[in-house]
């Protein structure tokens, strides 16, 4: 048997040993880290010193201090005992019965589900929403999600489904560039950027709905979050849709203002979806009724949602 890679690192016990006798400059201290004896401490930094072939202590009758080669040794394996810590450090996320775990999309996440978390968690039955932030339409069992709320045209393979609200969009812009747009007729946004989500479609249906036909043009944006979109709006880069109710609290706050009051439906929707074929968990039945009346979805349909296979 070859046992090259034997040799490759020293024993494990012997590094915990001497990281610790060398951080305390002390074996009787590392033994009591350790829960060993003097001597058992002793004999591991012999066993050290033997495969290394070198001293990595010197021994004296105050204590020990390290070799020019054991303060490099210490160096290491300090920094490599850390690396193995900072492993145990991560995040666990909560467990039990009262966890709910829920996958959305980052702007239905930051602009409507965040500003509700604390309502939607308190009540006479406490929850802890587990929040899963991602693009991705993943199988909601596979994942292990109990609920998603996404925004979409329809039901998805796979889900039990149920339309949560629509949306009535109207253009909005930063203050200043819609006080400098002003009224009339919705030809005039065209003289300005149009910002646009993850497609064109719902400037299609707002230009359309005014008897005009909208392609995006090179001085049009685009981004795939609709935070950005509020953001680059705000930041007068031009002209994009408001979709209440995520810009609620952006046009309360005057971050952003209306441009033009026409509005249109939305021709996507928001849809909250469980796994299929599997029966609820009771905290879970829980939360889609919170957030059912957070949306203002009739009960009859929240149930009717919780009941089907």
């Amino acid at each position: 048997m070859d046992h090259t890679s034997d040799r490759s690192m020293p024993p494990l016990d012997t590094l915990r040993a001497f990281e610790i006798a060398a951080k305390t400059g002390s074996f009787s201290a590392a033994a009591e880290r350790l829960n060993l004896t003097h001597g058992a401490v002793s004999r591991q930094i012999a066993k050290l010193e033997h495969w290394l072939g070198l001293k990595v202590f010197d021994r004296g009758a105050r204590g020990v201090a390290l070799t020019i080669e054991g303060q490099r040794l210490y160096l290491r394996t300090s920094e490599a005992f850390a690396l193995i810590a900072d492993n145990t450090d991560r995040w666990s996320e909560p467990r039990g019965a009262a966890v709910v775990r829920v996958t959305s999309i980052p702007s239905i996440s930051g602009l409507w589900l965040m500003p509700r978390l604390r309502l939607l968690e308190s009540g006479p039955s406490k929850l802890r929403i587990v929040l899963d932030v991602d693009n991705r339409q993943a199988d909601l069992a596979e994942e292990g999600h109990d609920l998603s709320i996404r925004c979409g045209r329809g039901r998805i393979p796979g889900r039990v489904s149920v339309q949560l609200f629509e949306e009535h969009c109207f253009p909005i812009a930063s203050p200043g560039l819609a006080k400098e747009i002003g009224s009339g007729n919705p030809e005039r946004l065209l003289a300005h950027p149009l910002i646009n989500d993850s497609d064109a479609s719902a400037w299609r249906a707002w230009f359309g709905a005014q008897g005009i036909d909208y392609r995006p043009r090179a001085e049009d944006r685009r981004f795939e979050d609709y935070n950005l979109v509020l953001d680059a709006a705000a930041c007068g880069l031009g002209i994009a849709l408001a979709r209440p109710p995520l810009t609620v609290d952006q046009l309360r706050s005057g971050r952003i203002a209306p441009v033009d009051e026409r509005s249109v439906l939305n021709p996507v929707s928001y849809w909250l979806d469980r796994p299929e074929g599997v029966s609820p968990r009771p905290a879970a039945a829980d939360l889609a009724r919170r957030i059912a009346r957070e949306a203002g979805l009739a009960e009859g349909r929240v149930e009717a949602f919780l009941s089907s296979d």
